[in-house]
């Protein structure tokens, strides 16, 4: 099961964000919330986060760039499961980490979810959505 679309959903005042209904079955055996890249979060599913794991394990430490991905990666790392009502916890050190406060959007990525603070994700969007426009394999200059 892939996860895919954008959806609006808030954080309560504990932090706790409802879960869009057609993920919670592939999240209800466990996740992993940690860092994202450009100032998200992201969800795994626990069995995907035990093979991003592996991958990060098997990178030689000698890498700086390793190094750097596996502090983030675990540092950051916060384990769950959701309650019966379909909400996941999310810490206050992640929820500073990508600017969260009440407004989030929650987009399906493949094997993976992320979590955006709405401004952010306007920006990024735009931009990706203009380099996507732009996407030509036969202009290739080369």
């Amino acid at each position: 099961m892939f996860f895919m679309g954008t959806y609006t959903p808030k954080l309560d005042e504990k932090g706790r964000l409802f879960l869009p209904a057609k993920f919670r079955e592939r999240l209800a055996e466990g996740l992993v919330v940690t860092q994202g890249q450009e100032k998200c979060l992201v969800v795994w599913p626990a069995d995907v986060f035990l093979q991003e794991a592996a991958r990060a394990q098997a990178t030689p430490m000698t890498s700086r760039g390793a190094r750097d991905y596996a502090r983030v990666l675990f540092a950051g790392a916060d384990e769950g499961t959701p309650d019966k009502q379909g909400r996941i916890s999310i810490p206050p050190p992640l929820r500073g980490y990508a600017a969260l406060e009440r407004d989030v959007v929650v987009i399906g990525v493949m094997d993976r979810i992320e979590i955006w603070e709405p401004a952010r994700w306007r920006e990024y969007s735009t931009s990706a959505q203009e380099k996507f426009a732009d996407l030509d394999e036969g202009s290739d200059t080369t």
